[in-house]
Parts: structure tokens; sequence; C-alpha cells
């Protein structure tokens, strides 16, 4: 079996892992699936869940898409009639309890061609990252210290190197914020000296296999606790800020914008209700404030 259907199998297999869980969990609403196919080639299996009892709308989707690479693309990468194939699951929970955080996580392969079908290069990327609206410390190092026992047995310096690139990755550079708490970011993952691309394969699969792991504890411990209008009101002003960065800054956004990806996929990240107030400041002192303050100056949290 090929690298690209070997991985293309094993995300098929999280998918249908990742959102029978989330409906237990969630315990009214049921994801709802589109397949879908790509023009030029390919094509994806989309699930998305909304007005669920504790998730207001999420996605979970997976893709498999190939053809020939966009102008736009080819410029990216500095090279010259390519052809690309490229697969993942991408997904993103937002949940309707200001205490429950927002989740977002991708994994990813990417292969690239020449003209007579030879692969010219191939890579894996990734990642998984916290989103809270308001600041449980506990449930930022109980995320961490998931990610990082993922990421030990394949390197020792891989979780501090990771975790740096998703901090520096998922900054606001127009608000001179962080998105969130952070996680794991990596991209470019390559065959070298240290590692094959078998090797990559263990460590993508070992972080994507634990995305459980890191966030459904935090959501059952957060998604009964009584919240207000203010609480939630809170909740809508960030998403504003979630929103800035998917359509600002995100890679992935824009790769799936640029190669004519399906658009209700590609927004899917989207949350339903947000809120843009004109130069809104916390409270001195108070939770939300202190949210804001981890997000100017990231934390160590293991």
């Amino acid at each position: 079996m090929t690298i690209k259907d070997n991985f293309y199998n094993y995300i098929q297999g999280l998918q249908d892992t990742i959102t029978s869980k989330l409906e237990a969990v969630d315990g009214k609403a049921k994801f709802q699936e589109d397949l879908w196919k790509r023009p030029e080639g390919g094509g994806g299996r989309t699930r998305v869940i909304e007005n669920g009892n504790i998730f207001e709308k999420g996605g979970v989707n997976i893709s498999a898409v190939h053809g020939a690479l966009p102008q736009s693309m080819q410029t990216y990468f500095g090279v010259k009639d390519a052809d690309f194939f490229a697969c993942g699951l991408s997904l993103v929970l937002h949940p309707k309890n200001p205490f429950v955080p927002t989740v977002h996580a991708n994994w990813r392969y990417f292969e690239m061609y020449d003209k007579v079908g030879a692969i010219v290069d191939q890579w894996y990327g990734g990642g998984q990252d916290l989103t809270p609206y308001y600041l449980f410390e506990e449930d930022a190092e109980h995320f961490h210290a998931v990610c990082k026992k993922a990421c030990d047995t394949h390197g020792r310096d891989f979780y501090a190197q990771y975790k740096k690139r998703c901090d520096d990755y998922f900054w606001n550079t127009h608000r001179n914020e962080a998105r969130g708490v952070g996680g794991l970011f990596f991209d470019y993952l390559k065959a070298d000296q240290s590692k094959d691309m078998n090797a990559w394969y263990s460590f993508v699969t070992e972080v994507g296999n634990s995305f459980l792991d890191a966030y459904i504890p935090i959501v059952l411990k957060r998604k009964n606790l009584g919240y207000s209008q203010q609480h939630r009101d809170w909740q809508e002003i960030r998403r504003g800020r979630y929103v800035e960065f998917n359509l600002v800054h995100d890679k992935g956004t824009l790769f799936g914008l640029r190669t004519n990806g399906r658009i209700e996929s590609i927004l899917m990240s989207l949350p339903p209700h947000v809120q843009w107030r004109y130069d809104h400041q916390p409270e001195t002192g108070s939770a939300e404030a202190k949210l804001l303050e981890v997000l100017k100056n990231p934390k160590e949290w293991t």
C-alpha cells in the first residue's frame, strides 16, 4: 500500500472514531454527512454537528484532492508545472457553554509530482490546539500534557519544538495576541537522516490518536457549569478573533480556497454566533482580563 493510501485509510477510521465519541458525549445532536467531489480531482466526506446539548457547531472533515497545482500555489512553493495530492482530516468544535473551550485539529499528507508522475516532494503536517474563553489552568495543563506524551516517544525535543511553532503560528499579528493556549503545530515533516516517512507516519498518527484523550476530559469537566449572558457575550467577542485568524492568516483556509476546495467544508470552522464590539476592553482584574494576559504572553504549561 502506498503512503498516501495508508494515510487516507487512517484518517477515514479516525473520523469515524472521533465523530462517534462526540455524538456519545453530546447526547443529542448527530453529525450530518455530505460526500462531495472536486471537479479537478478528488473529493471528501464532510461531517457537521449543530445545535447539540454541548456542541453548538462543529465539523470533522476528511478530504483527498489531486490534480494540477494552481498557479498561485506553484508560486508559493517555487515550482513550475507541478501536480499534487493532498489528504487530511480537519476538525473544529465550538461548544455552547462558554466554559468549554473551542478546539481545532488537523493531520495531513501532501505529495508533489513532476509531469511524468514521479514524486518530487512529500511531507506530513498537522497538530491540535485549544482556544478557551475562560482560563482554567488545569485544563491547559492537561491538554499540553497529553500532547507532550504523544511527542515524547518520537523525539525528546518534539514537544518543545512543536509547542513553540504552535504559539508562533496561531498568533493574530494584527491583534498582537494568540488565538488560544496552543498545543502542537508541525509542517513539512520530510524524510531525513533521523526519520523516514514511516517514522513520521507513526508520529503524526500518534498525535491524531491522542486527540480525544486531550479534549474530552475537559468537555466533561466543564459542560454543566452555569453561565450568564455576560459570559456568552465574551465568548462571542472572542469567537470574532477566531474568525479573524482563520480568514486572514490560516494557511489551510487559503490552500482550500486557492485549490477550488468545497467552500462549505472550508468555512465550516466559523462559529455560528459572533460579536465584534468597537474597542471592547474587559474590566481590570476580571476573568476575561486574565485570559487576555495569557494570550498576549504565551505560557509553558508542562
